[in-house]
Order: structure tokens, then sequence, then C-alpha cells
């Protein structure tokens, strides 16, 4: 029985539109509480602020979410233009996501790496889930970026299209059309 990659790398792309999402949700309700803090809360003694991490990791989901849309619309339609849609620009692009991913994921836990005593308040359940997500989120990023380096190295085929369908007779993408 033949390995097909493409659906793997589909579902792992769909699995971090999802976590990217709900770590999207969690940190815009984060950054809504901390900027609109009621008076007489005992955070920061009432007084409304942000933290820059969230803020990050807004920006981190942002991104990756319409990223994951875009490959698995090449993966699924066979996208072959020269630029984006190659495992060399897929790479990059992965790289790039992984190191944000990283950062915001491992400054918000030394931040708020051990919040079991709080457990009993919202604010702070929200963010160990923020923590839980955003580790999740750089696990699937690993995965996909192991899987796809693996594949386009085993291959050679870093500057084929993503899809990993490629028929180099049939392919727009190459100049010799048998």
């Amino acid at each position: 029985m033949a390995f097909d990659l493409p659906p793997v790398r589909i579902g792992l792309y769909i699995a971090l539109a999802i976590f990217s999402f709900i770590l999207f949700c969690l940190s815009a309700a984060r950054l809504h509480y901390t900027t609109h803090l009621p008076p007489g809360d005992p955070l920061n003694n009432g007084k409304s602020f942000y933290d820059p991490i969230v803020a990050e990791i807004l920006f981190t989901t942002l991104i990756t979410i319409p990223w994951s849309i875009f490959i698995v619309y090449c993966i699924h339609k066979r996208v072959e233009s020269r630029l984006v849609s190659t495992f060399r620009g897929e790479l990059i692009g992965l790289g790039i996501l992984w190191i944000f991913w990283i950062v915001g994921a491992s400054v918000a836990s030394n931040i708020w790496g051990n919040l079991f005593f709080c457990q009993q308040f919202e604010a702070c359940r929200i963010l160990t889930t923020m923590l839980a997500f955003a580790w999740l989120g750089w696990i699937v990023i690993t995965m996909i970026l192991v899987v796809s380096m693996l594949f386009s190295f085993a291959n050679k085929a870093l500057l084929e299209p993503l899809h990993g369908r490629w028929d180099p007779r049939i392919s727009a993408y190459t100049d010799n059309h048998a």
C-alpha cells in the first residue's frame, strides 16, 4: 500500500488553521479583558494594560490562518506557480512562522508558566488554554516543517510544486513537455 503525503499535509495544515483560530479567539479575549479592566479588579490594581506577547500571538495567528488556507488550496488544486508554491517557498514561509510560534509560546510560558494557583479565575484559565494552544500550534508547524523538508530533500524536489504530485512530462511548471 502506497503512502500518500498530500492528504497528511492537508490534515496538518487544517489542524494548524483550527488551532490558530482558537488561539486567535483566546488572545482576543485576553486582550479585551486586560484593556477593559473593571474598577476594583485585582489584576494590575484595576488599571487597563496589554501584554505585548498577547499582541505577538494575535499577529502570529492572523498570518498563520491565511497561510494555512493558501497552502491547502495549493496542494488540493495542484497550483504550479513558480514563486510561492514550491517546496522552497513553503519551507521559507514555515520557517518564518515557526520562529513566530516558538517565540510566542516560549515567552508566554516564561511569563505564565505556573498558573495552577489561580485556576478558579476565568482569566487564568484563558491564559492556561492559550499556552496549550500556542504549544500545539508550534508542534504542528514543526511536524509540517519536518515532513515537507524530508520529502523535498529525499525527492530532490526543493524547486518543484509543493502539492507533491507532479509529473515532469505533463506539468505546466517545467519547460520539458513530452
